[in-house]
């Protein structure tokens, strides 16, 4: 294998292992079921959450690496964050999103048709796109702690940001180092990654007990 494509094939090594790791049968709940009772319990919860949701899990691999396609890509993960914490805002004050779970795994699934364009979408467009899957991954992710006192809901909040900003430009990262050029144009390695995300995301849809 040429050393030039090392990097690229690392990157599609990195996306894949990611996802396979993301045990589903632990998913929706790193407690066993039991709602966070401490600060501790709530924190943990939160760390664990998204890593262990085969659905949030690729989500946040694609936003890392749709980012990457842009000059300030970095800023990008944080319209998924903010929607995010603002999603489980929604679902504890008791507001409805039909099809919360389907649209869940729609976002996946859209987020890595993303990544493979050969056209980059505009920044604006992908940060409404962020936005809104922000939302209702954290609207998804509430459901873990409905019923908890304030403090380990806050807890699982802190845990939620500190992960997924973790992850997100972790992958940004990482891939920008990896490729030493820009994604602007896609290269196969990026695709194929994409296609993983978004074959995880309509695996979700066929199968909510894979997410």
């Amino acid at each position: 294998m040429p050393a030039s494509s090392l990097p690229k094939t690392r990157l599609l090594a990195l996306t894949l292992g990611g996802l396979v790791a993301a045990t589903p049968a632990f998913a929706h709940h790193p407690m066993g079921g039991a709602t966070p009772a401490t600060f501790v319990q709530g924190f943990l919860s939160g760390l664990a959450h998204p890593l262990i949701g085969l659905d949030h899990l690729a989500a946040l691999i694609g936003v890392g690496l749709v980012s990457t396609r842009f000059s300030r890509g970095l800023t990008l993960p944080a319209f998924w964050i903010i929607a995010m914490a603002a999603g489980i805002g929604l679902h504890l004050a008791s507001a409805t999103i039909p099809h919360a779970e389907l649209l869940v795994g729609l976002s996946v699934v859209i987020i890595g048709l993303a990544m493979t364009m050969s056209v980059t979408l505009p920044y604006a467009l992908v940060a409404a796109l962020f936005s809104t899957g922000g939302a209702l991954h954290g609207y998804a992710l509430a459901e873990t702690v409905v019923g908890a006192e304030t403090t380990p809901i806050g807890a699982y909040l802190v845990g939620l940001v500190a992960i997924q900003t973790a992850v997100t430009t972790g992958i940004a990262l990482a891939a920008r180092r990896f490729e030493k050029t820009s994604f602007a144009a896609p290269s196969l390695q990026l695709r194929l990654a994409g296609l993983a995300v978004a074959v995880t995301g309509a695996a979700a849809l066929v199968f909510p007990a894979f997410a």
